[in-house]
């Protein structure tokens, strides 16, 4: 790769390119700015990486599973709560090109389906017309406001979404804009969930809610069905009157990759370390799961006079740690220029803002869909659905969550899934791990015990009979 890093006096010249292509697509000066402020960092030599040296472990807590004498405040406080869902993923990596969030997941029902009934339940509830927002991006933002048409009672009159910014990929060689690509798209990206800051202040949807009086605001993934308001963590933020508050739970072997919190030594901040910001170097203690403890859900609160503020402070630019991700210009063809993309992490914000804190969650609140495996297990009894519109873990389970993995040769897109379970998805309730070697397809009614690997080592597809109970490890053809 050539050298591109500049002085800082020909930063202007070197990035007009990039603001030229976003000026054209009609995205405004904050984002221009803010996407330079990651740009100049990148030219400069930053990686965003943070070694262990720099942080420290977290430890003690507090537990939302022990507070007390915090719900009524929660309850109190709903009437100035908004709902936010990022909904912007298409679930590429499942096979999809359509939101996600309209996938089917139980009992016909949707993720949205599923989110827009949650908030009409706790409407009902509690008397609080708390609004539903969704922050979409151009991808999924037809999809989505279509699918919402069947719950015309949902707008509170805000709104049901705005839509996120996207920013241009860069070329590893140069560090130039991309042009001439055959599709253009190619050349945009998103920035991450980071840019909801930016995105809620240039939709003017941040402005929207203040005026309208509204003070917290609890944002989720939109395929996490474990994010549902939950008057207590409210109470305490709004009790403690936290700035910024994030949720996270103990990490298991499974999140050995997922990022964690930390401390960093420098000023004694919270901060959020994903594992694209960890060098080679730091690895090990990254993946121990004994030395950092807890992951980030994504469950982030925010309290929005103190957004407004630290927007003002920064000139709109919260300048979030960088995340540089390194791929393709087209992410299906490995033989493409390679590129840079800029990102940033909702959570990582928890660095901005003067005594952000952190709370430990029960794992219930944690059930994203990110893998097919993730979704057959949604789909199986391992989850119910109750007639508040919550899923939750089905009490039946006899070891608690299933963990289930899927030869990503043959289950890896959501077509793959469908083909290969006709019948619906296994029952699960007494298994605890079940692993899937080798093209099978599956018969109705099967069930799983315990701990079962099922293998098909030859080269055609196999066939599972219904009815099959597997409680030990089986091997076809």
């Amino acid at each position: 790769m050539s050298d591109a890093r500049v002085e800082a006096g020909s930063l202007d010249r070197q990035f007009e390119p990039f603001a030229a292509q976003m000026r054209e697509a009609g995205l405004e000066t904050i984002v221009i700015d803010t996407f330079k402020y990651y740009y100049g960092q990148l030219v400069a030599g930053s990686t965003g990486l943070i070694p262990e040296s720099e942080i420290e472990p977290v430890r003690g807590l507090p537990d939302a599973e022990r507070l007390e004498g915090v719900r009524q405040i929660g309850q109190e406080a709903l009437a100035r709560t908004v709902v936010i869902k990022l909904n912007g993923g298409l679930g590429t990596s499942m096979g999809l090109d359509k939101a996600k969030s309209l996938l089917e997941v139980k009992q016909g029902l949707s993720f949205l389906d599923i989110i827009a009934r949650q908030i009409l339940t706790l409407r009902q509830r509690t008397g609080h017309s708390v609004p539903l927002v969704f922050m979409n991006s151009y991808n999924t933002q037809t999809d989505t406001l279509a699918a919402l048409e069947g719950y015309p009672d949902l707008d509170v009159g805000l709104g049901l979404a705005f839509v996120q910014n996207k920013v241009p990929k860069i070329l590893q060689e140069g560090y130039k804009a991309v042009e001439g690509a055959e599709n253009a798209e190619l050349s945009w990206c998103p920035p991450g969930h980071g840019d909801i800051y930016t995105s809620l202040q240039t939709s003017g949807m941040l402005k929207s809610l203040l005026e309208a009086g509204y003070e917290y605001a609890f944002v989720s993934n939109a395929d996490n069905l474990g994010a549902v308001m939950d008057e207590t963590v409210l109470g305490y933020f709004a009790g403690q009157k936290l700035p910024f508050l994030m949720e996270v739970a103990d990490r298991t072997p499974a999140d050995s990759k997922g990022g964690h919190l930390a401390r960093r030594k420098a000023d004694g901040r919270l901060i959020l370390r994903e594992v694209a910001q960890c060098p080679d170097d730091s690895m090990v203690q990254f993946s121990d799961i004994s030395r950092h403890t807890y992951f980030n859900t994504n469950n982030i609160w925010l309290h929005l006079p103190s957004l407004r503020q630290a927007l003002h402070e920064h000139n709109n630019v919260l300048k979030l740690p960088l995340i540089r991700n390194s791929k393709t210009l087209d992410p299906r063809n490995t033989a493409s220029p390679k590129v840079y993309q800029l990102e940033t992490a909702m959570g990582a914000a928890i660095e901005i803002f003067e005594g952000a804190g952190a709370l430990r969650v029960p794992r219930t609140r944690f059930a994203p869909v990110k893998l097919c495996a993730d979704l057959l297990v949604l789909w199986s009894d391992a989850y119910i659905l109750t007639d508040d519109n919550r899923v939750i873990l089905n009490p039946a389970n006899a070891h608690g969550l299933p963990i289930v993995s899927l030869d990503s040769r043959f289950y890896k897109f959501i077509h793959d899934l469908q083909s290969r379970f006709p019948g619906g998805a296994p029952s699960l309730t007494a298994c605890k791990t079940f692993k899937v070697e080798g093209d099978i397809r599956f018969g109705q009614n099967i069930v799983v015990r315990g701990k079962v690997r099922l293998t098909n080592s030859q080269s055609g597809p196999a066939l599972l009979a219904d009815g099959t109970v597997l409680e030990q490890d089986t091997q076809l053809g």
